[in-house]
This record gives structure tokens, sequence and C-alpha cells, in this order.
């Protein structure tokens, strides 16, 4: 607590000295002050361009990266567009055989109802409903 205090004190003192008049009057940058920060200048100019590149040079692999990706994720799409045409192919194959036999003795029995009158009125019935 007493060591709280007393840094208190020197920090309020030395605030008080810095802050004072005596101070406003001090000696103005030299030459030699103005080409350091020139020079400190010139090298924020120069990291911030680095900074800049690297930047750039991140955006572009970004760039690239959902380039690929969302390529990709086309390329997939269309296989499996791709699969299930080719899992389909065989069950309409074997829908249209199924629908022209129907249609074959549906022919058939229809000439056969020609010719046995009973087979005709059943027909006719079943057609009915």
């Amino acid at each position: 607590m007493k060591r709280a205090i007393i840094m208190t004190l020197v920090l309020l003192t030395l605030s008080v000295k810095v802050g004072s008049p005596a101070f406003a009057g001090g000696v103005s940058f030299t030459q030699e002050d103005r080409d350091r920060l020139i020079r400190l200048e010139v090298k924020l100019e120069e990291g911030q361009k680095s900074l800049q590149k690297q930047i750039d040079d991140l955006k572009t692999f970004m760039l690239w990266g959902f380039g690929i990706l969302f390529g990709g994720m086309g390329i997939l799409i269309g296989f499996v567009i791709w699969d299930r045409r080719t899992a389909v192919a065989p069950l309409a194959k074997k829908n249209r055989e199924l629908e022209e036999r129907e249609e074959f003795l549906e022919r058939v029995l229809e000439e056969y109802a020609k010719t046995d009158p009973r087979l005709n009125e059943i027909m006719k019935t079943v057609r009915g409903r």
C-alpha cells in the first residue's frame, strides 16, 4: 500500500515538472531529427507497399481457392446427374418393354374377342368400369 502511494506521488511530481513551461521552450528538431523522420516515413511506405502486395497475393489465393471449390462442386453435381441417368436408363427400358407387351396382349385379346362372344362380353364389362 505504501509503495503504491509513493509511486503515485512520484508520477504526479514528474507530470507537473514535465508539463511546466520550462520544458516548453526546449530545443526544436535538428536537421538530423528531420532526416531520421524522413527515413522512417520511407520505411513505413515500403512496409505498406509490401503489406499491400501480401494482401493482394492472399486475395488472389482465396479467389483461386473458391474457384476450385465451386468448380469441384459443379463437377460433383454433374457426376450425380450422370450417374442417376445411367441408373434409371435400364428401368426406363424395362418399363417400355412391359408397356409394349401389354399393348400386344390387349390387341391379341381384342382380336380373339371378335370370334368368342363370351370373351367379348367380359372385355365390355371390364372396360365399362
